[in-house]
């Protein structure tokens, strides 16, 4: 049997049926979450950020009319959400988010993952010196696979102002990581002859 679609949780919810608020959470609470902690960087602040994503979405979904999906609605109100607690709380100082790459598919050897480790941690670290709606646009367009199409929707902006955003807070992420282009290895030059 196949779940439910979004529209369908939503004339059950409308009728009262507090399962169907359940489901929609758990179809998007990872993905609200994902995009809460990639822009506000510290985990309290995206679980805070995810519930109150959660009980607007509670209130609010009696009189959502529909003019967007879904998804697009929740990843927007993250993203507001988001940015809003970020411009509250200013720069919090601290270590923010330290999580580290997916693993690749192969076994990597303990050298490798370490390198990983460290570049990940680089990265995530640059992306928490980046202005906030930098993050957004790269967390929903790089890092969750939105196109750009769906981070306008989500956003709330023209497809033009994605790009030019996106494009910017690419380069400002360059910038912030250009100390790691001088440590990285060279590529091996092979035998000396």
């Amino acid at each position: 049997m196949n779940p439910p679609e979004d529209s369908e949780l939503l004339e059950r919810f409308r009728a009262g049926d507090t399962t169907a608020f359940a489901q929609i959470v758990d179809r998007y609470e990872r993905r609200v979450f994902a995009i809460a902690i990639r822009i506000c960087r510290h985990h309290e602040d995206a679980r805070d950020v995810t519930q109150d994503v959660f009980v607007t979405a509670m209130r609010s979904l009696g009189s959502f009319r529909g003019d967007a999906q879904l998804s697009t609605w929740l990843h927007r109100v993250a993203v507001n959400a988001s940015l809003d607690l970020v411009r509250k709380r200013g720069r919090r100082e601290g270590p923010g988010l330290e999580e580290v790459a997916e693993a690749p598919a192969s076994e990597p050897g303990p050298e490798s993952v370490a390198i990983e480790s460290v570049r990940a941690r680089e990265v995530h670290r640059a992306l928490g010196r980046i202005a906030a709606d930098q993050r957004a646009v790269i967390a929903l367009h790089d890092l969750q696979g939105f196109d750009y199409a769906e981070v306008a929707e989500v956003l709330g902006v023209p497809m033009g102002t994605v790009k030019s955003r996106l494009h910017r807070a690419r380069l400002a992420l360059a910038q912030q990581l250009g100390h790691l282009k001088e440590t990285e290895p060279s590529p091996d030059p092979g035998p000396l002859r």
